[in-house]
């Protein structure tokens, strides 16, 4: 059974860093590209960022481009997003998934076969 499972998500002020991480079991994880996808309030589902199977290759949203770092450990089965300098508008639900965007930058569910029970980022004073 495929399970991925988010953790790291809480409460920062503007200008503070989280980072958020995903452990993937149930395949084989060094094989799949991933990507971290967030909706936030109000707002339907926004592709944040993905990284290609090796590591070695990575996509942001110009939104966080500059301020966001995906990279994964294939030896530990994690993923991971590294969020500094978060602004208010960074608030939402943060999940990981195994796929990527077909067309660049492109939010399309079906691009995705699993997903996490996602975790919650609120950027607040």
């Amino acid at each position: 059974e495929v399970q991925l499972v988010e953790s790291g998500g809480g409460l920062v002020q503007p200008g503070g860093s989280l980072r958020l991480s995903c452990a993937a079991s149930g395949f084989t994880f060094s094989s799949y590209l991933m990507s971290w996808v967030r909706v936030a309030p109000g707002k339907g589902l926004e592709w944040v960022s993905t990284i290609n199977s090796g590591g070695g290759s990575t996509n942001y949203a110009d939104s966080v481009k500059g301020r966001f770092t995906i990279s994964r450990d294939n030896a530990r089965n994690t993923l991971y997003l590294q969020m500094n300098s978060l602004k208010p508008e960074d608030t939402a639900v943060y999940y990981c998934a195994q796929g990527f965007p077909r067309r660049p930058g492109v939010m399309h569910v079906a691009d995705y076969d699993y997903w996490g029970q996602g975790t919650q980022v609120t950027v607040s004073s």
